[in-house]
């Protein structure tokens, strides 16, 4: 029995388009990930309401690496708003975004979590690990 908020499920595989000599290549990857700057804080937005495919968790996760390896981003503010369901596999990713930033002295605050959300990251002790705050202007004060 799947609950709201904690679902682990698999998309169909789609097939790569190959190019005129015959080579694969792989298809273009959309932004996962909507990103606004208010002050010196970057906000995340998920476009995606359902995370929870492996290849989607690792795109989510390149984007967000690349805000702090790439973009020199060091104030994250990651807004759960849109989120119904989560995969715990993601937290891998969270976890290793908060050690980047960690290095660099940088912050992460997790902000607009859906309750059953909140209580997965209750049960797998994150909610110790990560500063999570209800609403997004609450959380842009906290930075």
């Amino acid at each position: 029995m799947y609950r709201k908020g904690f679902l682990v499920m698999l998309e169909p595989v789609v097939s790569c388009p190959t190019t005129a000599g015959g080579i694969m290549s792989s298809p273009p990857r959309r932004r996962r990930l909507e990103v606004e700057e208010i002050g010196d804080v970057t906000v995340v937005n998920f476009v995606d309401r359902k995370i929870f495919d492996e290849q989607l968790i690792q795109t989510i996760g390149e984007q967000l690496f690349s805000l702090v390896d790439e973009d020199g981003r060091r104030k994250i503010l990651l807004n759960f708003g849109n989120v119904e369901y989560y995969s715990s596999a993601c937290s891998g990713k969270l976890i290793a975004l908060q050690a980047r930033l960690d290095k660099v002295q940088g912050k992460l605050i997790l902000c607009n979590l859906d309750p059953q959300i909140h209580e997965v990251f209750e049960i797998i002790k994150l909610d110790k690990f990560f500063k999570i705050m209800k609403e997004e202007q609450q959380a842009l004060t906290a930075f």
